[in-house]
């Protein structure tokens, strides 16, 4: 009889043992949304890199191209994820952007700044986060800090096609310049190039200078203003296609395209088209797709832990009408 009491008070303790058990251990709680957007770093997913792509304007036609680069190269990447997002021209913007990339753990970043003003505080908050940050097309004062630099030396283009302007002009001639948006560093240096070449012929000069913000329709706009002024213009020289293309544009309503050398930069498809048909006498390559590719390149390697270069340089080329159908394949 004692023996029996005593089994059942074994059996009776097991089964306290095994409810005690089963009551201490709770399912895993499913990842929280937030949870789950931190969890896309590699703090969360060591298999993954994950990438965070900051862009100041997504209906920008040039850097659209440069987004496609990048994308182009993700799509031949293994457990590569890249997370775009548009500033809207807006640098606070950017700046939030930056700072929920840092938050999100992203494994690295590739920014191409909204300004040049701002882009050094958001490169100073990724190194503080120990986030390898590419800086891509726009370049500025400090750049260095960066993880890296890709993109090409805005003054070269500028210098190019004054220099190719200069010769269809014989070396004389009223130049006016379109400028994108002030403070940009395109605009600076690539007028910085102009300049430097139209010093050099006393016989050349600006007569006219203003903002089209890289767009074609303030650049058509720029040019009918410019044409109400009465003064004599033999070259638009602008800094992009796309306020070249509203140049051309205005000159030919008001039927005075065929004696006006327009030149832009850029080599964007619709300006391609534009230089195949003698409307724009000049063009240089900047080429959107290699940056946006070098980019992420860059990043991913930085991301891995692998050595960069600092500064990397995608050339200029110059097309006119004789070379355009070599820059049209680029596109094809």
């Amino acid at each position: 009889m004692k023996r029996k009491k005593n089994l059942l008070s074994i059996m009776m303790v097991f089964m306290i043992a095994v409810l005690t058990a089963g009551c201490g251990s709770q399912p895993s709680a499913a990842p929280s949304a937030e949870g789950s957007q931190q969890g896309q770093g590699s703090a969360a997913n060591s298999d993954k890199i994950v990438i965070g792509a900051a862009l100041p304007d997504f209906d920008d036609k040039w850097l659209s191209y440069l987004q496609d680069g990048m994308k182009q190269y993700e799509a031949t990447q293994e457990n590569v994820e890249v997370i775009y997002v548009d500033a809207m021209n807006d640098a606070s913007k950017q700046l939030s952007q930056i700072e929920n990339f840092i938050q999100q753990q992203v494994d690295a970043i590739v920014m191409v700044p909204v300004d040049t003003t701002s882009a050094p505080n958001m490169v100073e908050k990724a190194n503080a986060a120990n986030v390898p940050i590419v800086v891509v097309n726009r370049q500025y004062e400090g750049v260095e800090k960066a993880t890296a630099y890709v993109g090409s030396e805005s003054i070269k283009a500028g210098l190019m096609q004054m220099e190719e302007v200069a010769k269809l002009l014989d070396g004389k001639g009223n130049i006016v310049i379109m400028n994108g948006q002030m403070g940009h560093e395109a605009q600076i240096k690539r007028t910085e190039g102009n300049k430097q070449i139209i010093d050099k012929y006393p016989e050349m000069q600006v007569v006219l200078e203003g903002t089209g913000e890289w767009d074609r329709a303030k650049g058509m706009a720029l040019m009918e203003n410019w044409l109400q002024t009465g003064k004599q213009i033999d070259a638009v020289v602008s800094n992009n296609d796309e306020m070249a293309i509203g140049a051309i544009m205005a000159l030919e309503a008001a039927g005075k395209l065929e004696h006006v050398i327009v030149a832009g930069i850029d080599a964007t498809p619709d300006a391609l088209e534009y230089v195949k048909s003698g409307q724009l006498k000049v063009t240089v390559f900047q080429n959107a797709t290699g940056q946006g590719k070098g980019g992420l390149e860059t990043a991913i390697k930085a991301a891995k832990g692998e050595q960069v270069e600092q500064f990397n340089w995608i050339p200029y080329e110059l097309v006119t009408k004789e070379n355009v159908e070599e820059y049209i394949k680029k596109w094809q």
